[in-house]
């Protein structure tokens, strides 16, 4: 009976799960050794008090949660677990403990804790929102393009296991949203590995990682300039309807780009380039050949 009672807390907590993660100690920690001495001061007297029933203590990480004492939540719903194993609250104590650590940025310890909650409990009514979290904590560590991109694939591979296993949720719509973003930032780092092997003159390499952009990545905006440096290349290496083949499909798929311009400058004499500026260095190779 408490268990109904109780549930609605659980389904808001949920709820608002995608909000960004805080702090260790919430966004009001100053840094201070004082200050974090106060909050473990707090949370011993918060252990003291609570009912330390499976229900009292899940009620005192529900208020934990509400402070943004995030610690101290994750200490409570752990100690159900240990204490309570065979509670009904002990389950529901898994995946709130996963979230207290998803917000406290311990994307590791949270992603172990969501797998053994996935594992252990495959028919659970939130086994949705474990899958969507899991994959929040692997998305909020991609990094720039710049970077090693296993984390991004890592990411877009537990979005996709959400919008196939989910695909009429609130969490697939999001997933599906977080999805395109990660192909972005797999194409910008292919094309950032392309251009610098283009810098470098290892033309062949080049083609491989803009080819794959244009294939394998057709939906994000990388695609235009990938196009137009395939033709950079191809006039490069003397390969003239190679890149008029290349630059007639950058203009059929995107007639309005800037790259598609530049493209055409390259092809045309006397043809403007786009305005701003874009490194293009085949028009020198150009005019070289001819």
């Amino acid at each position: 009976m408490m268990i109904r009672r109780l549930s609605p807390l659980l389904s808001l907590w949920l709820a608002v799960a995608a909000l960004p993660g805080c702090s260790l100690f919430g966004s009001n920690w100053d840094g201070k050794q004082s200050s974090l001495d106060a909050e473990r001061q707090t949370t011993a007297r918060t252990n003291n008090i609570v009912d330390r029933s499976p229900e009292g203590l899940y009620a005192a990480g529900i208020d934990a949660l509400q402070a943004r004492r995030y610690q101290a939540a994750v200490d409570l719903f752990d100690q159900i677990e240990r204490d309570h194993p065979l509670s009904a609250w002990a389950t529901n104590a898994k995946i709130m403990s996963a979230y207290g650590e998803y917000q406290r940025n311990r994307y590791t310890e949270a992603i172990g804790a969501l797998d053994r909650f996935i594992q252990l409990h495959p028919a659970h009514r939130d086994i949705a929102y474990a899958y969507y979290l899991r994959a929040l904590c692997y998305y909020e560590q991609i990094a720039d393009a710049q970077r090693d991109q296993r984390t991004t694939e890592q990411a877009m591979a537990a979005l996709q296991d959400v919008v196939n296993r989910f695909p009429d949720s609130a969490y697939a719509r999001d997933a599906r949203l977080k999805l395109d973003l990660g192909r972005d930032h797999l194409a910008g780092k292919e094309m950032n590995v392309g251009r610098f092997y283009q810098r470098q003159k290892l033309y062949g390499a080049a083609i491989g990682r803009f080819k794959r952009v244009v294939e394998d990545f057709q939906t994000t905006n990388h695609v235009p300039e990938a196009l137009h440096r395939l033709t950079e290349i191809y006039l490069t290496l003397g390969l003239v309807d190679e890149a008029k083949k290349t630059a007639a499909v950058l203009g059929h798929n995107f007639p309005g780009s800037p790259w598609y311009q530049d493209s055409y400058a390259l092809l045309v004499d006397g043809a403007p380039a786009a305005p701003g500026d874009r490194p293009g260095f085949a028009r020198r190779a150009w005019n070289w050949i001819f």
